[in-house]
């Protein structure tokens, strides 16, 4: 989704944290806040199915959630990704052990997806961001020119194209997929 500014913000991290929330949902960083835009048709269908498929086999599994549009807060940012994967032991949960409302924490594994007119290194930034405070996995997905681009932590970023197997966490590292799996998904017809 694209990030366009919404406020030139003096706002804190804690005053923004208590606004209440857009649709689309607004992220804060560096102290600006942005709102993502609405997702497209591409961009939604790769969102749904890509989570769907990562719980296919983390959930049942109890190794990993994907979750869509989940507000994560940490590093002194409040970001929302399109999909964040949480290893099932990061999970946070509330006094009756069910799934918290609040994720006050990086995800293990963050995946966005690009949008027209979407800035790819403001996106990039996010990506980098969660790596620097303790992501495992950042996925750039372009349904423009059909490629992954992949994120580590100490590594260079590295452009997978169709039949390239992508990394996934080493928690659900028996499940396989390749880029084409993923623009695959757009076909209709």
């Amino acid at each position: 989704m694209t990030l366009s500014p919404q406020l030139s913000s003096n706002l804190s991290l804690e005053e923004f944290l208590e606004l209440p929330e857009t649709k689309p949902a607004s992220e804060y960083i560096n102290g600006q806040i942005y709102q993502k835009l609405m997702p497209q048709g591409k961009h939604s269908r790769i969102q749904t199915r890509l989570s769907t498929a990562i719980n296919e086999v983390g959930e049942l599994q109890r190794k990993a959630l994907a979750l869509t549009e989940l507000r994560c807060t940490f590093g002194g940012r409040s970001l929302v990704p399109d999909i964040a994967v949480f290893e099932w032991s990061r999970i946070p949960t509330d006094e009756d052990g069910e799934i918290a409302n609040r994720f006050n924490s990086f995800p293990d594994w963050t995946i966005e997806i690009l949008s027209p007119n979407q800035s790819p290194n403001r996106i990039i930034n996010k990506i980098i961001s969660c790596l620097n405070h303790g992501t495992k996995l950042g996925w750039f997905t372009d349904p423009n020119d059909k490629s992954v681009m992949v994120f580590q932590p100490g590594q260079l970023p590295e452009v997978k194209y169709n039949n390239d197997r992508l990394p996934v966490l080493d928690v659900i590292a028996d499940w396989q997929v390749k880029v084409a799996d993923i623009f695959g998904w757009l076909k209709v017809k």
